[in-house]
């Protein structure tokens, strides 16, 4: 009698890795907060302001805003002024429009100047360039997402940049990621998705059958236990086991 031996499908091999850059590659929240504390700090009423609540209040209202943007009821111009403006009136309610905008110009100025990468993030990119096709799959304008990654020093790193405003919708719609892996050459099953937001990375990763792995800096808690989850890129052999080989 014969035996029938059933030879299973091995898992695909990691071929491609796609990675948000905002707060995942490069640390919009280290930016944000130092330049929002450069553009403050010559007017008065911020001298009795406590800043934690301050740089809160920003950070909803570019959340609120960038959906806007995203929803196309803003142009770029008109959704950082409504932020920056709503921003200063609890604060500062006597500020005149020139004064609003004389700080959006502040901060504007300031921004660049502070900009600087998540700790890890390049050489995480060089540790995988060698084996692994890159992308960057981000919500925003495709010539500021260029100036950030060579900034960086990563344009390259990536072989692939695919924006929100190049093909017309954001994270977490699934052409967006479609795109990316049709411009790479890959497959969802050979693919991983690093990204810091769980709705537009994640969720969104997941509903097109790529693994996600969440970028969670801030330690919030997981909402799926099954997600690899990384805080640091740093050792960086423990970020590559985490990206590579699906540890949790």
């Amino acid at each position: 009698m014969s035996l029938k031996i059933e030879i299973l499908p091995s898992t695909p091999r990691l071929t491609t890795v796609l990675f948000d850059l905002d707060d995942t590659l490069f640390d919009h929240i280290a930016t944000a907060r130092a330049s929002l504390r450069a553009s403050a700090a010559p007017l008065p009423f911020f001298q009795t302001v406590d800043f934690e609540p301050f740089y809160q209040l920003y950070s909803e209202l570019l959340e609120e805003y960038h959906a806007l943007l995203m929803a196309g009821r803003y142009s770029y111009d008109e959704a950082r002024r409504l932020r920056f403006e709503r921003l200063l009136t609890p604060y500062w309610p006597a500020a005149t429009p020139g004064e609003v905008d004389d700080f959006v110009r502040a901060n504007q100025l300031h921004y660049p100047l502070m900009r600087q990468p998540v700790t890890g993030a390049r050489a995480l990119l060089q540790a995988l360039k060698p084996d692994y096709r890159i992308g960057i799959v981000t919500n925003n304008r495709t010539a500021e997402q260029e100036e950030k990654l060579a900034f960086l020093g990563m344009t390259d790193l990536v072989d692939a940049l695919v924006t929100s405003e190049e093909v017309g919708v954001p994270k977490p719609d699934a052409q967006i990621f479609e795109v990316a892996m049709q411009r790479l050459g890959a497959r969802p099953s050979e693919t991983v998705l690093v990204g810091d937001n769980w709705r537009a990375d994640v969720l969104g990763a997941l509903a097109v059958g790529i693994r996600p792995v969440w970028v969670n800096r801030l330690g919030a808690a997981r909402p799926l236990p099954h997600v690899a989850e990384i805080s640091t890129f740093e050792p960086l052999e423990d970020a590559l086991r985490k990206i590579i080989d699906a540890e949790d």
